[in-house]
């Protein structure tokens, strides 16, 4: 007996249904996007390992998936380099190219190889999937979409205002209470400069965003091992914790961040960026929060997470400011702001509240029954005419059982069935029947299309 076939772990298949319901999340996104006028791109699934290394910091290097190189991949490599075992370098010599991570440094590439053709700012959006070598768990996958947006060539902070918008008018639609998390990568930089370990501003932004994750004493415990002194992780304490409403938490911050010009300038960005969405009317809650983070090297200034208020799940949204990752393949100077949703735990999240509307993730909404050629034929004629109005139909390919067709309407939740028989024909019509109901009636092909698109 044939060994049974399996996907890899934290990958998944998608049924019908499941893809409607995830399209419904990308339309729904991608009408935002086009609202505040992003256009879409697309780049490979594989880059060069030499363009995604280095970008998302010691941790992120290893969650990349290398790709080995094609032909004889032994070749130049010494047999003391094998016996070696040294699985990094051996790496490094068999592989050249890997699957992108994120979709923004990808972008980054994009920018400076098409930089003559591109009228800047740029505003782009890419919805595509991405691969990393994580531990699967609820919520986290191997391979997952995101859906990002990006602005680049342009310092102004309106565009995180609208990056922010953006994020409240999709989760609107969607029916999601979140709280929108926001903070500065230059606070946290004036955070370490006046407790005295601005070298290790890496190190301590990685702990603090794992804070809601590992709790505070394993976050202090984190610090301590990375080397930061016991004086310190006890100044970073009050800090780290502050609460309070956004204006108290930046009134407080104003006075502890004094003696840090970078730490002031991030308290300057994020009061001009929550005071202007304040008169913006958001559907949606907006935190200033100090343990935001943001574990990757490339931002700079301000930083976005979305947390889901309902469900217990992991970010759902994130981004932020990265003045300078074009910088890497010899671009300086170009300023970028972006967010990304990520649609599988969007996808779970809507799942668990139930909130799919109905129309999103019904396929076919008429059905016609087969009892045979002639009976066929006649229905052909009318199923043409409601696809061309735009209504989603099927006729049954076999002159199969009465009992077989309509129970192949219930488990796709076809809505309406059409039955034509040799009465039927006779008078030129087809009987329409309501699935839901039971109510029958005999209508005319005009007729039919006016119940169905009402």
């Amino acid at each position: 007996m044939a060994a049974k076939p399996g996907i890899p772990k934290g990958t998944r298949d998608f049924s019908p249904v499941e893809m409607a319901k995830r399209n419904y999340i990308f339309n729904t996104i991608r009408d935002v996007y086009h609202l505040y006028g992003f256009q879409q791109i697309e780049t490979p699934s594989m880059e060069m390992l030499s363009t995604l290394m280095g970008k998302y910091g010691e941790e992120g290097d290893k969650l990349l998936f290398k790709i080995q190189n094609s032909g004889d991949y032994f070749s130049g490599i010494t047999d003391e380099e094998l016996l070696s075992r040294n699985a990094a370098k051996l790496a490094s010599k068999f592989c050249e190219k890997g699957l992108r991570y994120d979709l923004t440094v990808p972008f980054a590439r994009y920018v400076v190889m098409h930089r003559d053709e591109i009228t800047f700012p740029f505003k782009r959006y890419q919805i595509q999937p991405v691969w990393r070598a994580d531990r699967p768990q609820k919520g986290r996958y191997r391979e997952f979409y995101q859906c990002d947006a990006d602005v680049v060539g342009s310092d102004s902070l309106l565009n995180e205002v609208e990056l922010m918008q953006i994020v409240d008018t999709v989760f609107t639609r969607f029916g999601i209470r979140v709280c929108i998390k926001i903070n500065n990568r230059k606070i946290l930089t004036g955070i370490a400069e006046i407790i005295g370990e601005a070298d290790k501003i890496v190190d301590i932004t990685v702990a603090i965003d794992k804070l809601d994750k590992i709790g505070l004493d394993n976050v202090n415990k984190e610090l301590a091992e990375k080397g930061i002194s016991e004086e310190a992780i006890a100044k970073l304490q009050p800090i780290i914790l502050l609460s309070g409403t956004n204006a108290e938490k930046l009134a407080t911050l104003k006075t502890v961040l004094s003696d840090s010009e970078t730490g002031l300038k991030g308290v300057e960005e994020s009061e001009f960026i929550l005071n202007t969405l304040q008169t913006m009317g958001l559907k949606n809650e907006i935190e200033l929060d100090l343990t935001l983070a943001r574990g990757l090297n490339y931002y700079t200034g301000a930083i976005f997470e979305v947390k889901a208020l309902d469900v217990q799940i992991g970010s759902i949204t994130g981004g932020g400011r990265y003045d300078n990752l074009t910088g890497v393949f010899g671009m300086a100077g170009v300023s970028g702001v972006g967010i990304s949703f990520g649609a599988d735990r969007i996808f779970d999240v809507l799942n668990q509240l139930e909130l799919y509307p109905k129309e999103a993730v019904n396929g076919t909404q008429l059905l016609f029954i087969n009892f045979g050629e002639k009976e066929a034929a006649f229905s052909m004629g009318i199923l043409s005419k409601a696809r061309a109005a735009g209504i989603r139909a099927e006729i049954f390919p076999d002159a199969a059982k009465m009992k077989k067709q309509m129970s192949y309407a219930n488990v796709k939740n076809i809505p309406f069935v059409a039955i034509v028989g040799e009465n039927e024909m006779n008078e030129g019509k087809a009987m329409l029947k309501n699935m839901e109901s039971g109510e029958q009636q005999l209508v005319t092909a005009e007729e039919l299309i006016g119940v169905l698109t009402k």
